[in-house]
């Protein structure tokens, strides 16, 4: 394993990480930060969403560490410093949604590589709760698993949601998969709406810290995804639907100011699981670990509370 780049202080990321450089089985390098402190009790997997990258989660990995956690986490393809996927490196593009499994595959060799200790559990946001969600109903290996606002569906307007059932189609047959999905541009999500009209926090330090990374190193930023990935997307929140639920403790959140992902599947997701715990945060949008003090705080003492108790 080769180093790779890291804006450590720009991320605000604990010492003693390391940057590495993987390449996955159908040949694709990715990026893979992992975190060991001398005494840590358990290893987290720690799976971001769709724009995401390594820096914006340094605040993050920093309460893991300090909680005694040993941290592993991944640019996916064609998001950060890993290898973009198509000659416009904003689009949000990937072949199949299978490929993130690959990925984390990856991941998790290169976790098991460093020696980094058991038990291992996942923490995941978005669409990481997306692949979380599939990665343990093909057996992936861990003690326990928290969701933050897992992408089990997107949230649509009602107003919109006939044109994005035969959008994808449309696409398809016209050739224009690669196309940006309408009302999304090579901007990224930050920049496009600013503080007021932002979705993902209520808090101003949050969203100016993730400004700040994003303009400082635009070549991480990601701009809106392609109809394609949008197709994938839909296609792969229904097969989760019809898979029986793993055997694994869970404990998912989600805020009351949510408007990324879909609500109403996230509560579907939990009927008959019988291992799964579901809790709302009040006064919390999309980015629960991003948020204001009071509900981050509240998702990150109950999400670690559950993890000791795994």
């Amino acid at each position: 394993m080769t180093a790779a780049p890291f804006h450590a202080e720009l991320a605000q990321a604990p010492p003693g990480g390391e940057l590495l450089w993987r390449t996955t089985s159908d040949g694709v390098r990715l990026r893979v930060g992992i975190w060991k402190p001398p005494e840590a009790k358990g290893t987290i997997l720690l799976l971001p969403g769709r724009t995401e990258f390594i820096e914006k989660y340094g605040r993050v990995i920093s309460t893991l560490v300090d909680a005694e956690f040993a941290v592993s986490i991944i640019d996916w393809r064609g998001q950060g410093y890993s290898d973009r996927l198509t000659d416009d490196i904003a689009l949000g593009h990937v072949g199949s949604f299978s490929d993130y499994q690959i990925d984390l595959k990856a991941m998790v060799d290169a976790t098991q590589e460093a020696g980094f200790p058991q038990p291992w559990h996942v923490v995941s946001h978005s669409m990481g709760g997306n692949i979380a969600l599939r990665a343990l109903i093909d057996g992936l290996d861990v003690k326990s698993t928290v969701f933050s606002a897992p992408m089990w569906g997107i949230h649509i307007p009602v107003s919109k949601r006939l044109a994005a059932s035969v959008l994808p189609t449309l696409a398809r047959v016209s050739g224009k998969e690669l196309e940006y999905l309408p009302g999304t541009s090579q901007t990224s999500y930050l920049l496009e709406n600013g503080f007021e009209n932002n979705l993902l926090t209520s808090d101003n330090d949050h969203f100016v810290y993730l400004s700040e990374l994003s303009q400082t190193a635009p070549e991480l930023a990601l701009g809106g995804p392609s109809i394609h990935w949008f197709a994938q997307a839909q296609a792969e929140c229904s097969a989760l639907f019809q898979a029986p639920r793993p055997d694994v403790p869970v404990h998912t959140f989600y805020g009351t100011e949510e408007g990324i992902v879909e609500p109403n599947a996230i509560r579907k997701m939990h009927e008959n699981w019988p291992s799964s715990t579901l809790t709302v945060i009040s006064d919390a949008r999309h980015e629960l670990m991003m948020e204001a003090p009071l509900p981050r705080q509240t998702f990150l003492d109950k999400a670690l509370e559950f993890l000791d108790a795994g």
